[in-house]
């Protein structure tokens, strides 16, 4: 059951990456501008931002097979509707299907993890996690590139569309119902709270790193200031509600859940931002093409997909302060390196993307396992919602911010007469010291979660054959 879940994880999360670099192309093609084109990476951030926290109520409320039947229904649907889309608007309509579909596989895969593996071996399952969540991504742009120049962007969707079939068939052959539905009331204004929140904080994250000018800025600060409002009183009537919250906030009584969850902030801030960052510096600075830049970034993905189930024993034999402290610290550090080298040569940034990844691999595996050992089973839906909603905007988080650090630099010099490309790189420049600064929190939290964090004690539900 849970390898069919992870090859489903796998497909959307590497549906979720490969339209990158197919943005250029996709712009020609159906005569859109890439301000609007960009909206098919943040649409489908921005679906699974809303989608996930509604999750812990289907996962109380409905069996897991139906579960996955429908989100891998819809997730083909979006394929198919994007592949054969006539226009843009048809385009951008397929890929929140498919993010829909997303947002419901990833959450429903966790609270499996934690219902049926022991928190004693959860370790090197979430390290099997960890290498699909790895690999996917380093895997997306590689192959996106190579596909887009030799067949066009569509051969993307149909490319997807055979593998996701079979992942669907092999779910519907192993998935069975472990878990017994309970009734549970679905609280709408608490849905329509959150919606507006993560809506406001993502649209208006995207606006204000997608460009340094003032004429934008007003109404992206209007917009994060509506979606943090929304989220102020989404939280506040979380806390009333009590047992009957759409997302149970009772996860954070626990001091272990709420640090990891700080440091898993902080680490998807640096993550997504060096993401946006180095294939930027290989291809603005050095000169790379798009393909070029996906095969220099393949190897630190699959240096992580290798690292992460030893990672996870490590963490089940020693505990997870063993990883956590290292992978904070090699994170750190690299941040550091970056910032204070200046156009280093692109094979310097290839392997700082290597140790970009080491870092990633000690951190991601045990910050999930504490996750979900921190809180008890009956709460792992509302947990594995937290985890996954808090990757998915700390991650546009750090893009937007280091995406704004970098271009409000580069106006500047540009300005004053510096030429384009030095400008550029010396923007990146200052969004890696950005993300060292940020990251020297994250040493002190990964501290702080090695001395707190115990291990649980409820353990899963037996299962019946």
């Amino acid at each position: 059951m849970i390898t069919a879940l992870l090859a489903a994880t796998f497909v959307v999360v590497l549906a979720a990456t490969v339209m990158t670099v197919a943005i250029p192309p996709l712009t020609h093609d159906l005569s859109v501008p890439a301000t609007s084109a960009q909206w098919l990476t943040t649409g489908y951030m921005l679906t699974m931002a809303i989608v996930i926290p509604v999750m812990a109520f289907l996962a109380r409320r409905f069996r897991l097979r139906p579960l996955y039947t429908t989100a891998m229904s819809l997730f083909l649907a979006g394929t198919l509707l994007s592949a054969t889309a006539p226009a843009f608007e048809t385009l951008l309509i397929g890929r929140v299907v498919q993010a829909t579909g997303a947002a419901i596989i990833t959450p429903l895969m966790l609270t499996t993890v934690a219902t049926l593996v022991p928190t004693a071996v959860r370790g090197r399952t979430m390290g099997g996690i960890t290498l699909v969540m790895a690999v996917a991504p380093a895997v997306g742009p590689t192959v996106s590139g190579l596909v887009v120049d030799a067949l066009g962007w569509r051969a993307l969707f149909w490319l997807t569309l055979p593998i996701a079939a079979a992942a669907f068939v092999f779910g519907l052959l192993v998935v069975r119902d472990v878990t017994e539905p309970k009734p549970a009331r679905f609280d709408l204004v608490s849905a329509l709270l959150s919606a507006t929140g993560f809506s406001g904080v993502i649209v208006g994250l995207a606006r204000l790193g997608g460009t340094a000018s003032s004429n934008s800025a007003p109404a992206a600060w209007a917009s994060l200031a509506v979606g943090v409002m929304a989220l102020a009183l989404f939280t506040r009537r979380q806390l009333r509600l009590g047992d009957r919250a759409l997302v149970d906030l009772r996860t954070f009584r626990s001091p272990g859940f709420a640090t990891g969850v700080a440091l898993l902030a902080l680490t998807m801030i640096g993550l997504f931002g060096a993401l946006l960052l180095l294939p930027l510096y290989l291809q603005e600075v050095r000169g790379l093409t798009t393909a070029q830049t996906g095969l220099a970034l393949l190897p630190g993905g699959i240096t992580a997909g290798v690292l992460a189930p030893i990672v996870g024993r490590i963490s089940d034999r020693h505990g997870p302060g063993a990883a956590l402290l290292p992978g904070a610290i090699v994170l750190s550090a690299t941040f550091w390196t970056l910032a204070a080298t200046d156009h280093a040569p692109y094979g310097w940034a290839i392997a700082a993307h290597i140790l970009l990844n080491v870092g990633i691999a000690f951190l991601i595996t045990p910050l999930f396992t504490v996750g979900l050992n921190a809180t008890p089973t009956t709460l792992s839906p509302h947990a594995s919602a937290i985890l996954n909603t808090v990757q998915q905007v700390a991650g546009a988080a750090g893009g937007a911010l280091l995406i704004t650090v970098t271009s409000t630099v580069a106006s500047h010099l540009t300005a004053g007469g510096a030429s384009q490309r030095i400008a550029i790189a010396t923007g990146i420049h200052g969004g890696f010291l950005t993300a060292a600064i940020v990251s020297l929190s994250g040493i002190g939290l990964a501290v702080g979660l090695a001395r707190s964090t115990r291990p649980r004690t409820e353990e899963p539900i037996e299962t019946r054959r």
